[in-house]
């Protein structure tokens, strides 16, 4: 079953699909304990620190996860004022489209299938399941990378009740050069394969709450007003990668906000025009506040 697993997701051009083990997930539990600790939340990751390492806490039978990963880069666009991410087609979108199409087949397939899937918006770690699946290995920038398309992917997850087989975690590591560490414009890369998401200028431009001057200075370093892709931009791993093959991340792209644009339009105008990208779900209000920072002062890294 899991080679027809893995024929039908090249058929819907998912290359990379593994499975992680039911769990729990002791050792990552371990891991989050310390960002607990340290107090590095956002608030965009489960709360229930049980729910986060116990998959039978969502799904009972789980006996499996199938994991995805969805490539998104397309090439350098040097106009660009988004994150490479945003570009194209919102990937919760494309994720979530793929990911209940491999469970229709499985369910067609398998008898008395049960699953649920989650692309970004879940309550494992998307990361951590698609390292123990085999699809790729940490970056010190706290990314997983892969051979062929670096660190320019979206992970998808679905717990099922069948027992595929287990793949085994890739035994490699980052070389560790600390270019993105020393790069990055909020200084949040620990340098220990964990960061602080609260001085990440990604996390910074989609707080909705008001900034702190320190946090305004954090985005003014690049003259990005949504997402940052400093730490991926000059991390070696991402030399000589290959382009997605994935049609919905190359077409109907936008490089480009014009904060002039924003500034003028309502709020029901910016969700027409925007609501399939990934920055659509925030508002039109903080892509504003962003562009209003940047506009006062800023130098490119």
């Amino acid at each position: 079953m899991k080679k027809a697993l893995i024929d039908f997701c090249k058929s819907i051009d998912i290359e990379c699909v593994g499975i992680a083990p039911p769990g729990p997930y002791y050792d990552f539990k371990e891991r989050w304990e310390k960002q607990i600790e340290r107090g590095y939340l956002t608030g965009f990751e489960e709360m229930d620190i049980e729910k986060r390492v116990d998959p039978r806490l969502t799904l009972e039978t789980v006996k499996s996860v199938i994991v995805c990963l969805f490539p998104y880069y397309i090439g350098e666009r040097a106009e660009g004022n988004i994150s490479k991410y945003s570009y194209g087609l919102d990937y919760h979108i494309v994720a979530k489209d793929k990911l209940k199409k491999i469970g229709e087949f499985l369910s067609e397939n398998i008898e008395d299938f049960h699953y649920k899937e989650f692309a970004d918006i879940g309550p494992l770690s998307d990361r951590y399941l698609a390292h123990k699946a085999g699809l790729g290995f940490w970056g010190i920038n706290n990314h997983i990378i892969t051979d062929k398309y670096g660190s320019y992917v979206f992970i998808g997850y679905i717990l099922n009740n069948y027992p595929f087989e287990a793949d085994k975690p890739i035994e490699k590591t980052c070389v560790q050069c600390l270019r993105c560490m020393k790069a990055c414009p909020g200084q949040c890369i620990q340098g220990d394969f964990t960061i602080n998401p609260l001085k990440c200028k990604s996390y910074l431009t989609q707080k909705k709450e008001e900034l702190t001057k320190e946090e305004e200075e954090i985005i003014k370093k690049t003259s990005l007003i949504w997402g940052c892709d400093v730490c991926q931009n000059v991390c070696p791993h991402n030399k000589g990668i290959e382009e997605t093959i994935l049609e919905e991340f190359r077409t109907d792209l936008k490089y480009n906000i014009d904060c002039e644009e924003i500034s003028k339009i309502s709020n029901k105008e910016f969700t027409r025009r925007y609501k399939h990208k990934a920055f659509g779900w925030r508002g039109r209000k903080i892509l504003e506040r962003n562009c209003e920072i940047i506009s006062k002062d800023h130098h490119k890294i």
